[in-house]
């Protein structure tokens, strides 16, 4: 067998225009922009009310170690996506295939159901807090009357941004998204400077590294991304050295927006405020500083485009696990609405009729989810693969089978907690 340079790519992307043959690789910027847009989501905005209780220092901490975690389970998932193509000789393989492929049907279906659950959950979310702040950026700027439906706002949501998604094309989505994600940070550090302002140092004193443990399952959704190393795997054209790189800066430019305003947020309230408010919104200190309305739209910026970002990720990742399941093949625009309205439908039906349907499930569903699709079976799929050495496999992360039974572990540890919790509950 010949041997297959690891910094080479697997195949060449090449698209029809006019008669003519024209390579059409991915680039590093656009996929790394397509991972971080799609961790910086509704996470962010919650992060801070489950660190509030344990300070700043054992949260940066926490926040660092469930990035590594992460991190090790995103490139495992890409080394076992590549792999996988290289062997089945096919362009794009899906997860579903993927677990299916390496650890039989039954474990698809639990993969298939814990996947399919997290991302309805979290498009509702997203559709339901998009949408509500669309209504209220257009009620302000172009005088619409107040107490519109709360249904208005998700529908009007999903049919501008599914829309575009539906009709445009991936090189032309995947320019967007970038844009979006340029807008994402732009109003992340006007927020960041306005928000300094009001940092107490003494709040960085503070500490309380027995309630640190409470904040591990959302900062786990705040950095999920697999569900797009699939597409972003293609898109490189197989190519690991920059597969690696989209996934290593990808995660670590939300990283450090997570723990910049973490630490803003954290330094600007006293942990005593928790005991007060048992649905602590952080974003409430800001626009009660002296900052005024800028701050508001800031916000409120920063806020909707963190979300589209997401949205955009997050319905990328359902049409690859779709297309990958033969439910529909996307051949052409007649095959693409039904495939579309699988997606869309359903979580946009469900944010309109109660927008809050799957606020408490969404922490219970990433903890079980997300230990599942990001910690167990990737490892486990790694294992199974590495076992076979009739074949060059591409290593992308070290350790061997130590790394892949801490990742085994800590999964089962944060379940454990998630259930006893419940039951003390």
């Amino acid at each position: 067998m010949t041997s297959i340079n690891p910094a080479t790519r697997l195949f060449s992307r090449l698209e029809l225009n006019e008669s003519q043959l024209t390579h059409q690789p991915g680039s590093v910027f656009s996929s790394t922009a397509l991972i971080a847009g799609t961790t910086v989501g509704a996470g962010i905005l919650a992060l801070p009310a489950v660190t509030l209780p344990s300070g700043i220092l054992p949260s940066t901490v926490l926040l660092i170690l469930v990035w590594l975690y992460t991190l090790v389970s995103g490139l495992l998932i890409a080394e076992v996506n590549l792999n996988s193509m290289r062997l089945e000789g096919r362009l794009s393989v899906g997860f579903l295939a993927m677990v299916e492929n390496t650890l039989g049907k039954l474990a698809a279906k639990i993969a298939g159901g814990a996947y399919l659950f997290m991302h309805y959950a979290l498009l509702v979310a997203y559709m339901a807090q998009g949408g509500e702040i669309l209504i209220s950026a257009l009620t302000k700027v172009g005088g619409i009357p107040n107490h519109l439906p709360g249904w208005l706002g998700t529908t009007t949501f999903t049919i501008l941004f599914g829309g575009i998604m539906y009709w445009g094309r991936e090189k032309f989505i995947a320019k967007l998204n970038s844009a979006f994600v340029a807008i994402v940070i732009a109003s992340f550090l006007g927020l960041l400077l306005l928000g300094t302002g009001q940092v107490k140092s003494v709040q960085f004193l503070f500490q309380d590294w027995g309630a640190v443990g409470s904040a591990v399952s959302v900062m786990l959704v705040a950095l999920f991304y697999h569900n797009i190393v699939p597409v972003v795997v293609t898109q490189l054209e197989g190519d690991s050295r920059k597969v690696r790189q989209s996934i290593v800066i990808g995660s670590a430019i939300p990283l450090v927006m997570f723990l910049a305003w973490n630490a803003v947020i954290l330094g600007s309230v006293n942990p005593e405020m928790v005991q007060k408010y048992h649905h602590f919104d952080p974003l409430q200190i800001l626009r009660a500083g002296g900052a005024g309305e800028w701050l508001g739209v800031l916000v409120s910026i920063f806020s909707e485009f963190a979300i589209v970002t997401s949205f955009i990720g997050f319905v990328y990742g359902l049409v690859d696990f779709f297309q990958d399941v033969a439910l529909i093949r996307q051949r052409g625009l007649d095959q693409r609405l039904p495939l579309y309205s699988l997606i869309l439908l359903p979580p946009m039906s469900l944010g309109a009729v109660n927008p809050h349907i799957f606020i408490t499930a969404l922490d219970i569903s990433g903890t079980f989810s997300i230990s599942i699709l990001g910690g167990i079976i990737p490892a486990l799929m790694t294992w199974k693969q590495r076992q076979n050495q009739d074949h060059v496999h591409q290593l992308l992360v070290p350790g061997g089978r130590v790394t892949l039974m801490i990742m085994i572990m800590v999964a089962l540890v944060i379940m454990t907690r998630q259930i006893l919790s419940m039951v003390r509950f």
